[in-house]
């Protein structure tokens, strides 16, 4: 097993991890900890099964078949992304920022057009101090009231500053693309943009069991349009990436390290055009472990598990081409998310019905797993 360190953690060999491999027998799930490599395949099958244990990290040294970190060969074998069964969802207007964008797009109706006239009037009525304002408190109440009265009140204020947060499926099990994989826009699309964020993956008993990074690929236009065409904005194929690698939960990482990270963008086009910018984890309005909360109990259940995605800490706004027009993709753009303890998630930007087809599903996997005799425990 042989990785590509540019994608690494910088303190991987001190952390525990888990990653899925395509190799010719079919998907595996790995487990790299204190620097070693452990296949999880033989006593568990699916990802899912280990990282619902109650204890995933001591179940590699339990359970784990140790395997070389270097084998022969030029090829590096692809990964996938980490989890398999899991549900995907998704949290939307958790941070001021990229609530701020999503009001400016509503009220552009999806024409990019008019972002830069709108994107000055959002601020100057609603303001930016909205971070002050605690979801769902009578702060929150009164600035609503006062909003309404304005005629400024927005679907969006609604899922960033009230009770519920917005919580989504973002796209099927088994759908999500893996770390050197192109990545999907709708060729329909002409204003839309990468979402880089932290993203959890939450055991079937609610409990975070470790954290990765995530693309959620938005179309701008479209969801501008209509809130109700959020599907349709979201889920298209390739649309979600997730990766490196899922670093799990121990003494040397915990949820507090998750709350303090700091996420890079970085967007190269074959046009020339670049565009760097970062967002701090823990700008974010409503705390991770309330949106877990939200997400999983007595009236929602993730057998499987779940993963998570907090929502961006920012939208890319740099103009790419007409002043005031804001940014967009082209395909070849190369898309970089990078955080110092999560490794780097690395995507090529393609048409998505130019992307790889899904073809290979749940239940691919558990015909390939039987014709493995898998898992073997």
């Amino acid at each position: 097993m042989r990785l590509d360190a540019g994608i690494l953690p910088e303190d991987w060999p001190n952390g525990a991890f888990a990653a899925r491999l395509d190799t010719p027998e079919g998907p595996c799930a790995v487990a790299l900890l204190d620097g070693e490599a452990f296949d999880m395949t033989p006593a568990f099958g699916t990802a899912s099964r280990w990282l619902n244990e109650a204890d995933p990290v001591r179940a590699v040294r339990a359970r784990g078949v140790p395997m070389a970190l270097d084998l022969p060969g030029e090829a590096l074998p692809r990964l996938l992304a980490p989890v398999d069964l899991h549900a995907v969802k998704a949290c939307g207007v958790t941070y001021v920022r990229s609530m701020l964008e999503r009001v400016i797009e509503e009220r552009c109706r999806g024409d990019a057009s008019r972002a830069e006239s709108v994107r000055a009037e959002v601020r100057g009525i609603i303001g930016e101090d909205l971070a002050a304002v605690q979801p769902g408190s009578a702060k929150a109440a009164r600035l609503k009231a006062a909003l309404v009265e304005k005629g400024w009140w927005s679907q969006y204020l609604e899922v960033g500053i009230g009770p519920d947060a917005e919580i989504f499926t973002k796209c099927q099990p088994m759908a999500a693309v893996g770390t050197g994989a192109a990545v999907g826009v709708h060729p329909a699309s002409a204003w839309n943009n990468p979402e880089p964020e932290a993203v959890l993956a939450v055991g079937a008993d609610g409990r975070v069991r470790g954290a990765m990074l995530g693309n959620d690929v938005n179309l701008r236009d479209v969801e501008g349009r209509s809130a109700l065409l959020l599907g349709r904005a979201k889920d298209n194929n390739a649309a979600c990436a997730l990766g490196p690698m899922l670093r799990l939960f121990d003494a040397g990482f915990t949820l507090d390290d998750v709350r303090r990270a700091v996420i890079t963008l970085t967007i190269e086009g074959e046009d020339g055009f670049r565009l760097e910018e970062s967002g701090e984890v823990g700008d974010i309005s409503r705390d991770p472990e309330e949106l877990v909360a939200q997400l999983v109990g007595p009236h929602h259940q993730y057998p499987d598990g779940v993963v998570l995605f907090l929502g961006t800490p920012f939208s890319p706004s740099q103009d790419r081409g007409a002043p005031g027009q804001g940014f967009t993709h082209k395909p070849g753009d190369v898309v970089r998310i990078a955080s110092p303890r999560l490794g780097a998630l690395v995507n090529r930007v393609m048409p998505t019905d130019q992307c790889p087809s899904w073809t290979f599903g749940a239940g691919a996997l558990f015909e390939s797993l039987a014709r493995r005799g898998l898992p073997r425990a």
